[in-house]
């Protein structure tokens, strides 16, 4: 019969438990992260006028999502769903390079509500994307109407980084 201590048997235990528990954190997917996830950029956005777009972004590895919004920006009339076709674009990692973000479905928006719609690009580690001052930086066309926003000052509290 062999005999072990009380204690090494412990450490023997927390050493396998710590094995195990490092081959799962090695082995759990990598999650993506874009800080910061909200920022605020103003926009010259014509006959809706200047208004303050509040921009949410998401990421999942190279896969990113930007939505805009703002409550003074707001739909004449209602918008049945996946009828607007939007773009937006970003100055890349503070170059003369930019990124494009368009949407692939749009929700039904009744009149009166904020316009709203989810943009989707491709980032890589890295990026730096920030509102993009060279003109036409949000462009959605809803039939046959058109709003074209420009940004008008760099988004607050600065540009998404994307891991």
């Amino acid at each position: 019969m062999r005999r072990t201590t009380p204690g090494l048997r412990a450490t023997a235990t927390a050493a396998a438990c710590a094995a195990l528990l490092a081959g799962a954190v090695a082995l759990a997917p990598t999650a993506s992260a874009v800080s910061p996830d909200t920022a605020t950029a103003p926009y010259n956005c014509g006959t809706f006028g200047t208004v303050e777009l509040t921009l949410h972004a998401a990421q999942n590895g190279t896969r990113a999502t930007i939505t805009p919004g703002s409550p003074d920006l707001t739909a004449p009339v209602a918008i049945p769903a996946n009828t607007i076709s939007a773009t937006l674009l970003f100055e890349k990692n503070g170059g003369p390079g930019t990124t494009k973000f368009t949407n692939t479905s749009s929700p039904a928006i009744p009149a009166g509500f904020p316009i709203q719609v989810t943009l989707v690009g491709t980032v890589a580690p890295g990026d730096s994307l920030d509102s993009y001052l060279g003109g036409g930086s949000l462009r959605m066309s809803i039939g046959a109407v058109v709003i074209t926003c420009n940004a008008l000052a760099k988004q607050t509290p600065g540009p998404f980084v994307f891991d």
